[in-house]
């Protein structure tokens, strides 16, 4: 970090806005890895020889574009670009554990209800039928990443009081553990509540996720809609010539 160089360009441009560019320039070439920590706004302010209200303003306004973190007792971090296959079923806690991240969890709702329509049709059963309605924010390290919000046919989930961090292990243990699925993704703009539980601004970019599953019998097994940040996500696909 500290061979990064500072020189100010545009007199015409506010200095914090300086400042950003050459942080950014700095982390994206390399000069500080993904997860590592911004030295102390007193450092940097003897670095760049600059006020510590315009290093704040200027670590404030990457925290904003997603390029820095900033972790509540511990400091601010050059922010993880998180990359997932698009093309692999997998869940978000065996991910995060891949990264060397811990998965956690923090439950919106967990009940039993019956479909509405829109859910009977996705999960081809009847309007009458039971099913488990799961809401989460996914957290990795601490961090919240994402809000789901997951239907399972009741039977696929016979004890919704001893479900963990993990839907897919839960369906594992019972014997329904998905082996195959679809899933959409589609740009959009955080609400104001989704904003809030993500840590993220309102109208910041998210991308939103609709997957079906079916377990080896051909049944249906999940039908859930989620809330990806956008500033941390990347769905990344191999592509072949055929």
């Amino acid at each position: 970090m500290r061979d990064m160089v500072w020189t100010r360009e545009d007199e015409g441009t506010p200095l914090y806005l300086q400042l950003a560019r050459s942080l950014r320039e700095h982390i994206n070439s390399g000069g500080i890895d993904p997860g590592s920590a911004l030295p102390s706004e007193r450092d940097l302010s003897e670095m760049a020889g600059l006020s510590r209200v315009t290093i704040r303003k200027g670590i404030e306004q990457l925290i904003e574009e997603g390029v820095l973190v900033r972790k509540q007792g511990s400091g601010t971090f050059v922010a993880r670009r998180i990359e997932t296959s698009g093309g692999r079923l997998s869940s978000f806690s065996d991910e995060a554990r891949q990264r060397g991240e811990d998965p956690g969890v923090i439950w919106i709702n967990k009940s039993y209800a019956q479909p509405t329509e829109e859910e009977a049709t996705a999960l081809q059963i009847g309007n009458t039928a039971r099913v488990a309605r799961l809401g989460r924010v996914r957290l990795a390290g601490g961090e919240p990443l994402a809000i789901e919000h997951a239907v399972v046919p009741a039977e696929f989930l016979p004890e919704l009081e001893s479900l963990g961090d993990s839907l897919y292990h839960a369906l594992d243990v019972h014997g329904f553990r998905p082996v195959s699925g679809t899933q959409r993704v589609r740009a959009s703009l955080a609400t104001p509540t989704e904003a809030g539980i993500l840590c993220v601004k309102q109208n910041s970019e998210v991308l939103r996720i609709e997957r079906m599953t079916w377990v080896a019998s051909g049944r249906i097994v999940e039908f859930t809609r989620s809330v990806y940040r956008g500033d941390r996500y990347e769905f990344v696909s191999d592509l072949k010539d055929i």
